[in-house]
């Protein structure tokens, strides 16, 4: 498979059209032009809105099981558009930023919080992220640093809503 970023196939309506591909590739936010990834991200909030009436350990389900999920979905799609992890498979995404708002409510501190705080774990891909990244292929590797990232957003947001609880 191709993992040069130089000669990307371009997405066709057909390859959109399928089920799969449609989820991975963000119900069409991974097209983007420019900066797909944080317009995947974006198609997630309204998920996260959707689903802040279930209980906290539905919700994590939820999210846990669409990052599972997402490892078939951007396997599938990878090897249909032949480069590893083409940059308009934006699910990674998606299912990282559900899991970046686990057990907290919606609220736009943490909706834009979280989403900047993913976004610069995604990008920057510090430690085990960025390992990840480097060192696993397929579905795993397109997942997988993409929810360490958001259990990593999570976790310094509750470490913060928990300091500024004890603080103020």
């Amino acid at each position: 498979m191709n993992t040069s970023a130089n000669k990307l196939p371009k997405v066709t309506v057909k390859t959109l059209l399928h089920p799969i591909h449609f989820l991975s590739l963000g119900f069409g936010s991974g097209l983007a032009p420019k900066a797909p990834g944080t317009f995947g991200t974006l198609a997630a909030v309204p998920l996260v809105l959707l689903m802040q009436g279930l209980p906290s350990w539905l919700y994590f389900v939820i999210a846990f099981v669409a990052g599972l999920v997402g490892i078939v979905l951007c396997q599938r799609t990878a090897e249909h558009l032949g480069v590893h992890d083409h940059p308009a498979i934006v699910w990674d995404e998606i299912a990282g930023y559900l899991l970046a708002l686990s057990f907290l409510p919606a609220t736009w501190f943490n909706l834009v919080a979280a989403f900047v705080l993913f976004r610069w774990l995604d990008i920057r891909k510090p430690g085990p992220i960025g390992w990840c990244d480097r060192k696993l292929h397929g579905g795993m590797g397109i997942m997988l640093d993409d929810l360490l990232a958001g259990l990593a957003s999570a976790a310094i947001l509750h470490a913060g809503h928990a300091l500024a609880n004890t603080f103020f």
